[in-house]
């Protein structure tokens, strides 16, 4: 499995000073990547769908009228 991104790497190498993961598979997998200049995170996130607000009706014209005096 080669490394795809930074924070992947970031990643195993913090898995590999915590004793999670071997040094010779970390090795094998930053290997794999290559020298080629990775992307930071492998997808962007998604953006937050905003809510569309509701559409208001407006007010009936009887309603708008001031009445005359």
């Amino acid at each position: 499995m080669p490394i795809k991104s930074k924070a992947q790497r970031r990643k195993f190498a913090e898995l590999l000073l915590k004793g999670k993961i071997s040094a010779e598979a970390y090795e094998r997998w930053n290997r794999e990547a290559g020298g080629t200049e990775l992307p930071e995170h492998v997808q962007p996130k998604r953006g937050l769908k905003r809510k569309k607000k509701p559409v208001r009706k407006s007010p009936s014209k009887a309603a708008k009228r001031k009445p005359r005096r």
